[in-house]
């Protein structure tokens, strides 16, 4: 379990995913050597790890909701190819170990059977159901964080750690007279590549990536953090908060009621994802409870108090193979530097 120290760590990641730790430590009010031996324990005992991601809006790809039935000898091989591809994140078996959920990056201005993974799925062994959901609308989850983890630090210390503003590169922008925001290039998407396997990378490993220059680096990345074209996101096990059940909520909302009853589950505190899909269940939240009774409250009191909601559908989350970012690499023996 967590203690106060890691909670405060955890959530000062949130705020500045790339904070220096001596940042970090004046704000924890300890020194910079304990912050960097609690990120490196957390990372190896807690699978801790910060990620850089772009701003959906602003990739040219959409986000495919994918529920794949499989034979239970098929399930497991079938996740983990998933989760190995580069266009998959959020890789889960639930219900029973017979369903994968897994969501699928696709180009936004194809059919989805062009998506390379939506059209060998039908083809694969074992596989008995397929349903693809395109992802509309995120009300909680991506930049807003499950604000489970961000209750461990007061306004004072939050203010310290907000990462730089960067107004005279947005006043340049406004004054300009730019609306229009300018699309990602083939290197910016390769230094979010790179992110996407550690957000705290120092930036001679990110110019390798990029072909850039150490200075160039620094100046793209603040730039696309300023225009809001990237952000941070971290990754931890749920357990380690004393979370022991997670599932996934598939939940029908009539349209004229479905932004209602999404904004006020953006406000639970038991839930880290709330996002509006297509299809006949065109809500989807993932609920993180300590306790199996615990979700059974949720779900009997919170939200059955919601009359919108006129159909409900809860398949436990087993195992999660993959989060946000790429699949891990093996850690290295030190990580997270002020650079």
């Amino acid at each position: 379990m967590l203690d106060d120290l890691d909670r405060g760590l955890i959530h000062a990641l949130h705020i500045d995913g790339r904070a220096p730790f001596s940042r970090i430590a004046e704000a924890l009010g300890v020194s910079t050597q304990t912050v960097a031996r609690r990120y490196r324990r957390l990372r190896a005992e807690a699978g801790l790890r910060v990620v850089g991601l772009p701003e959906q809006d602003h990739t040219g790809q959409a986000q495919w909701v994918v529920r794949l039935t499989a034979a239970p000898a098929a399930s497991q091989a079938l996740a983990h190819a998933l989760a190995r591809r580069p266009d998959t994140s959020w890789v889960k078996l639930t219900s029973g170990g017979t369903e994968i959920f897994a969501i699928v990056q696709a180009p936004l201005h194809s059919r989805p059977s062009r998506s390379l993974l939506l059209h060998d799925i039908p083809r694969t062994s074992g596989i008995t159901a397929v349903s693809a959901h395109l992802l509309l609308h995120m009300y909680l989850g991506g930049p807003t964080a499950w604000h489970g983890r961000l209750q461990a630090l007061d306004d004072r210390q939050q203010q310290w750690l907000a990462p730089p503003a960067h107004h005279a590169a947005t006043a340049a922008l406004t004054n300009a007279g730019h609306t229009a925001i300018a699309p990602l290039t083939s290197a910016d998407h390769a230094l979010i590549d790179a992110l996407r396997h550690d957000g705290r990378a120092g930036y001679a490993e990110l110019a390798s990536a990029t072909g850039w220059s150490q200075a160039t680096v620094a100046r793209r990345l603040a730039d696309l953090r300023a225009r809001g074209l990237v952000f941070f996101d971290v990754e931890a096990d749920a357990a380690a908060y004393g979370i022991s059940i997670q599932a996934l909520l598939w939940m029908t909302v009539a349209p004229a009621h479905l932004d209602q009853v999404a904004t006020i589950l953006a406000t639970h505190h038991e839930l880290a994802v709330v996002a509006a899909t297509t299809g006949q269940t065109n809500l989807l939240a993932h609920a993180l409870c300590p306790t199996p009774a615990d979700l059974h409250r949720y779900l009997t009191h919170r939200l059955s108090a919601l009359d919108q909601i006129r159909a409900l559908e809860t398949a436990p989350v087993l195992h999660t193979l993959k989060a946000a970012g790429h699949s891990p690499r093996r850690p290295a023996p030190y990580a997270g530097s002020d650079s």
